[in-house]
C-alpha cells in the first residue's frame, strides 16, 4: 500500500464564463459591469461565471453552495476544464490549468483529480470492483495493484462482500459509495464532489456525509464539494463560498456565514439553521479569570454538545482547553445557551 496523495491548494483568480458564440467579444462590457440580464438581452449571451476569486486550502473541504443557476456546477468544471474559461485563472499548486496542452491536461486529469457525480455515473456492465479499478487502469498500473487498491476502498467505504455486484443490484446510497471509492483509488489529492450526494434520501445523504468526513480525517484530500443545501454545506465545509448569478457573493467559514451574513440573501439562507449544531464554543468564550471553574470542554465543540455537557454534570460554568489541555476561556452556561438562538428579525415584525 503506497502513501495517499494529500490535498494541495486550489486558486481561482478573476474567472469569467461567458457562453455563446462570440464571449470574448462582450468579456469587456462585462468587466466594466453589464449584468447577466442586460447580457442576454442585447447579446443572446449567458454570464456563467463573473470575477470569481477564491483560495481553496489544500487538504479542507471547500463548498460552492447556490441554487440551481447560481454557477456552481460551471464553476467545478473549471477546476479539471471540463469548460474552457472566458478569462482568468485556475491554479493548483504552480501550475494554471488554463494554460495547459491538451498532454499535460490529460495527465492532470489523469493524476491530480478525480470527480464524483450525481448521478453516479457507474458502467452497468462493470462489477463493483472493475468500477472502481477505471481510474487505475486508465493509468496502466499492474492488476495485482489496481485490485490491491481498489479492494482497499471497496472496503473503506462499508461494501466489503459486493465486488462482484453489478451497479443495478446496489441501492443508491451503495452506488454512491461505489462512485466514492473509485475517486479515492484514483489516489488524485484534489476530490470533485458535484451535488454528489443530492439523490440520496435524507438519512443515506446525511450517512454519506459521515462517511465523507470520517474519511477526508485520514485522507486529507481537497474536496471541492457542490450542493445546493446549506445544512449540508454546514455540515461538510471547512469554507464555504456562496454564489448567486454567476458571482461570490460571500464566502468563509461555517461559523462566519451564520454569524454575519453578508446581505438579505444570505440571511435567509441561515435564518433557520440550527446555530448549536455551528457555532463553537470559541466565539462565546471570555478569557480565562485566574482558575478554572468546572468541567473542561475542548476548544472546537460545538456549543450544542457543551450545553448538553454542562447541563448533564449540573455545571453553570466551564472552563476551555485546547488540545495540549492548556486553559485558553471561560464559558458561562447562559452565554452558551443565548448563541444557540437565531437572534429577531424586528424589521420582519410588525
Amino acid at each position: 500500500m503506497v502513501e495517499a496523495k494529500q490535498g494541495i491548494g486550489i486558486s481561482i483568480r478573476k474567472l469569467y464564463k461567458i457562453f455563446g458564440s462570440s464571449p470574448e467579444a462582450y468579456i469587456d462590457q462585462v468587466k466594466q459591469g453589464m449584468t447577466k440580464a442586460e447580457l442576454k438581452d442585447k447579446y443572446d449571451h449567458v454570464l456563467g461565471l463573473k470575477d470569481i476569486n477564491i483560495d481553496m486550502p489544500g487538504g479542507g473541504i471547500q463548498v460552492v453552495m447556490g441554487l440551481s443557476g447560481s454557477g456552481k456546477s460551471t464553476l467545478i468544471r473549471h477546476i479539471n476544464r471540463l469548460i474552457d474559461p472566458t478569462a482568468g485563472e485556475v491554479l493548483v499548486g504552480d501550475d494554471d490549468v488554463v494554460k495547459m496542452n491538451e498532454n499535460e491536461l490529460r495527465e492532470f486529469r489523469r493524476h491530480k483529480t478525480a470527480m464524483v457525480f450525481q448521478k453516479f455515473a457507474l458502467l452497468p456492465h462493470r462489477t463493483v470492483l472493475e468500477n472502481t479499478v477505471y481510474g487505475l487502469e486508465i493509468q496502466g498500473l499492474p492488476r495485482a495493484k489496481q485490485e490491491e487498491e481498489a479492494r482497499r476502498w471497496i472496503s473503506r467505504v462499508g461494501l466489503d462482500g459486493f465486488e462482484n455486484s453489478y451497479p443495478n443490484q446496489l441501492s443508491g446510497g451503495m452506488q454512491q459509495r461505489v462512485g466514492l471509492a473509485r475517486a479515492l483509488t484514483n489516489d488524485a489529492p484534489i476530490l470533485l464532489m458535484d451535488e454528489a450526494f443530492s439523490a440520496l434520501d435524507p438519512l443515506i445523504r446525511m450517512d454519506m456525509q459521515s462517511v465523507l468526513l470520517d474519511l477526508q480525517k485520514e485522507i486529507r484530500k481537497t474536496v471541492v464539494f457542490i450542493t445546493h443545501d446549506l445544512d449540508e454545506a454546514l455540515r461538510l465545509g471547512d469554507r464555504i463560498a456562496i454564489l448567486r448569478d454567476g458571482e461570490v457573493v460571500q464566502q468563509g467559514t461555517p461559523q462566519e456565514i451564520v454569524l454575519a451574513p453578508a446581505d438579505e440573501y444570505i440571511s435567509s439562507f441561515v435564518r433557520e439553521v440550527n446555530r448549536g449544531r455551528v457555532i463553537t464554543i470559541d466565539m462565546v468564550m471570555t478569557p480565562p479569570n485566574g482558575e478554572a471553574l468546572g468541567m473542561p470542554i475542548k476548544s472546537g465543540t460545538i456549543l450544542e454538545l457543551a450545553a448538553k455537557k454542562m447541563t448533564d454534570q449540573n455545571q453553570s460554568h466551564s472552563h476551555v482547553v485546547d488540545s495540549d489541555g492548556k486553559l485558553i476561556g471561560a464559558l458561562n452556561i447562559q452565554h452558551v445557551i443565548s448563541a444557540m438562538v437565531t437572534p429577531v428579525d424586528h424589521t420582519d415584525v410588525e
